[in-house]
């Protein structure tokens, strides 16, 4: 099965079904749950649903890429990329961990992880909706800062993909195996400072 290639078609009541299952999606994991709890959620009919998506498996996919475009579209909008790097990376990381840290975040991932096996579309699908998202703006971002003399960068994807891995240090292990999902904002800074400071002492123009 192809996910990528089944058929979507919008309606009226669209995002009413993607909100519903979203909910489902989060209280019950990916296998628990079912068309028929979706259509209860969201408050449509199973006629109205499988005419929008024609399986569970399609439906989780458009939820995990409309939410990781609007998370992304939100960061770029409350980021000012003309402030100077310092700023402009930790605000970037403030959004990055708490996307990380929130419960759907959290969730979404576990579920990739635990359904890449048998549905390889789905943790593809997280990669090019997330990470992958992740990478793109902030290497045009990356890119801007270094014609601007901001940043001195000659592999702007690989800068991008180090970034965020900075980001995760101290978390994304925790997180991984479950014994730490909840973090205090002292320790969110204490990540978000030396991530940007590791960043910008290998990549900050050494005349400024």
């Amino acid at each position: 099965m192809n996910i990528q290639d089944t058929a979507i078609r919008k309606g009226r009541k669209f995002d009413q079904v993607l909100a519903g299952a979203r909910d489902v999606f989060l209280a019950q994991g990916f296998s628990a749950s079912n068309m028929d709890h979706v259509a209860k959620a969201s408050g449509v009919s199973k006629a109205t649903l499988y005419s929008y998506f024609p399986d569970k498996e399609s439906l989780f996919l458009v939820v995990v890429q409309t939410e990781c475009a609007r998370q992304s579209d939100e960061a770029m909008e409350h980021i000012d990329q003309n402030e100077p790097p310092a700023i402009v990376l930790s605000n970037a990381a403030r959004h990055l961990l708490g996307f990380m840290t929130s419960d759907f975040g959290q969730s979404m991932f576990r579920i990739c992880v635990a359904q890449a096996d048998r549905f390889p579309e789905l943790g593809l699908a997280f990669y090019q909706s997330g990470p992958m998202v992740v990478r793109e703006k902030l290497g045009a971002y990356l890119r801007a800062a270094a014609e601007a003399g901001q940043l001195e960068i000659a592999d702007f994807d690989l800068a991008a993909d180090q970034f965020g891995e900075l980001c995760k240090a101290d978390i994304f292990l925790k997180i991984l195996f479950g014994f730490q999902t909840v973090f205090e904002q002292s320790e969110l800074d204490r990540i978000i400072d030396g991530a940007v400071s590791t960043f910008l002492a290998k990549y900050g123009a050494k005349d400024l």
